[in-house]
């Protein structure tokens, strides 16, 4: 597979403290890929990287099949977590500057922002100055100044922050037509609802080290327990005594006329074997596999990954 964006083995350190430690990461073309991690994991060291704000000191970066170099910001854009907007100018006056300085020439800024201040019906908003709008608001108009030079490889850190869910959805909507139309999206967040939302492939980075990667379809199928989810009636006592060796009834509870119950079964074997042993004892109002959620995941994972480096620090000491 060809990756339209790709980090080899990037170390950077600051003083006494590594950031990252020998991270490679592989961003498919035309992807919504998520960059996840606890806070201080380095997640904000690898887009500053990214965008040439500071280098590593050791690895290489790779831009639709180049060595990065200074020219590819151009075609970059970059939503920071942290707002970059002069609070005293005007906000068309800003959104104008901010194109133009992105290689948009005054006529084509204006019919661009003319398009997506109407799109995002702000159009009330160009000659007021960014202090006197509220977070959210400012954040829709950074989100287009990010955009606006149709960069082909986007990078989002917490862009929902200070939304509403309204303009959440509104802002997820055009992320994906952003991804149809084209572009590479590097997706950063804590928001794990919104990475089983949108994101095609993440990458897992805790304590400078990257400990998890892959597409989420195939994450979530790795992290799958065989367990599975049924309401049912018409039985009574635990289901344990009809379950045969080896299936393991993890919970049961009865409320009002419905009974649920968990029961994970043993690997090798199908769900229609487990149907087969309760079919002809209860009576089935929903059956479902357990998929463990990207939550879930990241729980899973980071606490693994924490608890194999006491356990390495133990044994050499």
């Amino acid at each position: 597979m060809s990756y339209y964006f790709s980090a080899h083995n990037i170390t950077k350190r600051y003083a006494n403290h590594t950031a990252l430690s020998n991270v490679s990461i592989d961003v498919p073309k035309q992807c919504i890929f998520g960059l996840l991690g606890p806070n201080g994991a380095g997640k904000t060291s690898l887009i500053r990287i990214i965008n040439q704000i500071t280098g590593p000191d050791e690895g290489e970066l790779f831009f639709d099949n180049e060595k990065l170099a200074p020219n590819h910001v151009e075609r970059i854009g970059y939503l920071p977590e942290e707002r970059g907007l002069y609070k005293k100018m005007k906000v068309g006056e800003q959104a104008l500057y901010l194109a133009q300085l992105k290689g948009l020439s005054r006529n084509d800024a204006l019919k661009k922002l003319k398009y997506w201040f109407e799109k995002f019906e702000i159009q009330t908003w160009w000659n007021k100055k960014v202090e006197e709008l509220s977070k959210g608001m400012q954040q829709k108009v950074q989100f287009i100044v990010t955009i606006i030079h149709e960069p082909s490889l986007l990078i989002f850190d917490e862009p929902f922050s200070g939304f509403d869910p309204i303009n959440v959805n509104l802002l997820k909507e055009e992320i994906l037509k952003l991804r149809e139309n084209g572009a590479t999206i590097l997706f950063s967040t804590h928001n794990m609802g919104s990475v089983e939302e949108l994101c095609d492939n993440i990458a897992l980075i805790n304590n400078s080290h990257k400990i998890l990667e892959g597409s989420v379809k195939e994450i979530k199928k790795t992290y799958k327990t065989n367990t599975f989810a049924l309401e049912y009636n018409n039985f009574r006592g635990s289901l344990k005594t009809i379950l045969p060796s080896g299936f393991e009834l993890l919970d049961q509870q009865d409320e009002d006329d419905i009974t649920k119950a968990s029961i994970r079964i043993p690997e090798g074997t199908s769900q229609n074997e487990l149907l087969s042993v309760l079919i002809p004892h209860i009576t089935f109002h929903s059956f479902t596999e357990v998929i463990p959620t990207m939550n879930d995941i990241f729980i899973e994972t980071v606490n693994a990954a924490v608890n194999n480096s006491v356990t390495t620090q133990n044994n050499r000491s």
